[in-house]
């Protein structure tokens, strides 16, 4: 088996910072005494003939007692620091010049706060590389649990043959935070130059499934252990942010971003329904008349569905104190009953950012993107079209559709007062609404949702759309969810055409209509 990676501790030294006292032992070394530096270098060669070495490791990283190292930094500026890994390169140059080749020397000496006083800890092998100081990285690689929340594992550059990535640093080169398949195997990365992707093999072979998802740019790691359900996902990035596997993945879509609101709480009759808060500008002076609802026909054909969640801007809403919506998916990829409950969150803050949050911590994120949070399905966050980005930041695509049967020849109202579709109002709660003064019975849907939105009735050749309020903007968007229209004037006299199969947005909600 290589030397991937060798960790030993050195036993007690009295100065740590003695060059020639970590080297090597004065006089003849004694069998009693634990090896020092250059006998663990002669006992495991690189590369050897026999018992004969033929060449010797040259990358060396050197741990001494955080203390240690922290009190040089305040003493001398690291003077001590410095000086040790410049002596025991010289040293190594000169009892393994005739093993180096056109090997260059290097010694990184850093603090661990694991180590006692005295103690010294050495690293090296096949799969530890020290870079040069002018080297650039050409590959960062990251690993994730739930394709969201992603932590930097290490960094690969031009000249590095081998990276091993595991379970710490004494079983590996890297250690992978959380890395879920306990202390044994590990992940080996072999770089063949800069024109090559990242070859990725598991250590002990047959340990782990390893699989490259060239849609989603990363690799899905699993035990093959009975009955295992934990993964890692592993992404390899060239530095200039270009994803890089076997094969290349495709770059990324461009994204397309764009950054006075009066909410009043007030007292009100039972029977009044609440306000929609809106931009000052869109306010009309007198809001038109609605038609009532239509009974329910009794044969039901035509279908609408809740494919996607509209997230607003919420800096259009400020003066509503409105500090985060946020909507969370369960382990179904469902949207959850309760925090508690959700396997990946996506939220979008005051200041019109978006973040994911899982177990793992929270990011920011930008839209386009996917995430696997489970192996049950994929969650797209769309980019929205520059017609409708001063009202919205991204569209999440929700999994599993909701999706209620509609009459034909009847026409219906959509809103917040209307009870036609309200099962699609998915956000009409307060728990995804966290707002400044702490007032908790507001509905996220009075964000850019009025009472009544909109009409529509199921005709032939499509659905006939009718704009009930003046301040409800609504868009049109086609079978792939690519933008079509704002809808602007459009009555009962005049209703706009929406084709079956096409999207309507409002508030929130993106809307299929299915003939």
């Amino acid at each position: 088996m290589p030397v991937y990676v060798q960790h030993e501790v050195l036993g007690k030294v009295p100065d740590v910072f003695n060059a020639e006292a970590l080297w090597q032992a004065p006089g003849l070394a004694l069998f009693s005494r634990k090896p020092l530096l250059r006998d663990l270098l002669e006992r495991s060669p690189r590369e050897h003939r026999g018992r004969a070495a033929t060449r010797c490791f040259s990358h060396v990283t050197l741990m001494l007692p955080q203390d240690d190292v922290d009190d040089d930094r305040h003493l001398t500026r690291g003077a001590r620091v410095r000086d040790l890994a410049q002596s025991l390169a010289a040293l190594h140059q000169k009892d393994f010049g005739d093993l180096l080749g056109a090997d260059e020397v290097r010694y990184d000496v850093v603090g661990a706060d694991a180590l006692e006083s005295g103690q010294v800890e050495v690293k090296f092998g096949h799969a530890v590389y020290l870079p040069g100081p002018d080297e650039k990285v050409l590959y960062t690689v990251t690993t994730s649990r739930d394709s969201a929340i992603w932590k930097p594992v290490c960094a690969m550059y031009p000249n590095q043959r081998l990276a091993l990535i595991g379970h710490d640093h004494e079983s590996a080169s890297h250690a992978v935070p959380a890395w879920p398949f306990g202390g044994d195997g590990a992940i080996l990365l072999i770089n063949d130059g800069p024109d090559a992707p990242i070859e990725v093999q598991v250590r002990p072979k047959g340990a782990f499934d390893c699989n490259y998802d060239p849609v989603n740019g990363y690799y899905t790691i699993k035990s093959k252990e009975a009955g295992a359900a934990t993964r890692l996902l592993m992404k390899i990035t060239r530095a200039a942010s270009t994803p890089v596997a076997a094969p290349k993945p495709a770059e990324a879509a461009p994204i397309q971003v764009r950054p006075a609101t009066v909410w009043k709480t007030r007292a009100r009759p039972s029977n009044e329904m609440e306000q929609t808060a809106v931009p000052l500008s869109h306010r009309p002076a007198m809001t038109p008349g609605v038609e009532g609802d239509a009974t329910y026909a009794p044969i039901a054909q035509q279908r609408v569905s809740l494919v996607a969640l509209a997230m607003p801007r919420l800096s259009r809403y400020r003066e509503t104190g409105a500090l985060a919506l946020e909507i969370g998916l369960d382990r179904s990829l469902g949207l959850a009953a309760n925090p508690h409950d959700a396997v990946i969150s996506f939220a979008v803050d005051a200041g019109d950012e978006l973040h994911a949050i899982t177990s793992a911590g929270r990011e920011r994120i930008t839209a386009p993107a996917s995430f696997t949070p489970v192996d049950a399905g994929a969650v797209k966050l769309a980019a929205v079209a520059p017609d409708m980005a001063d009202r919205y930041c991204a569209m999440l695509c929700l999994p599993v559709p909701v999706s209620v049967p509609v009459a034909s020849g009847a026409r219906f109202v959509f809103g917040r007062s209307a009870p036609m579709l309200a099962a699609l109002r998915v956000l009409d709660s307060a728990r995804f609404l966290q707002r400044a003064d702490g007032f908790d019975s507001a509905s996220a849907d009075r964000i850019g949702l009025s009472r009544n939105a909109f009409s529509f009735e199921a005709a032939g050749g499509g659905y006939q759309i009718g704009r009930l309020s003046a301040t409800q903007a609504l868009f049109h968007l086609d079978e792939q969810m690519q933008f079509v229209a704002s809808i602007g004037e459009a009555g009962a006299e005049q209703p706009y055409t929406l084709p079956p199969g096409h999207h309507l947005v409002a508030g929130h909600y993106v809307l299929r209509f299915d003939a």
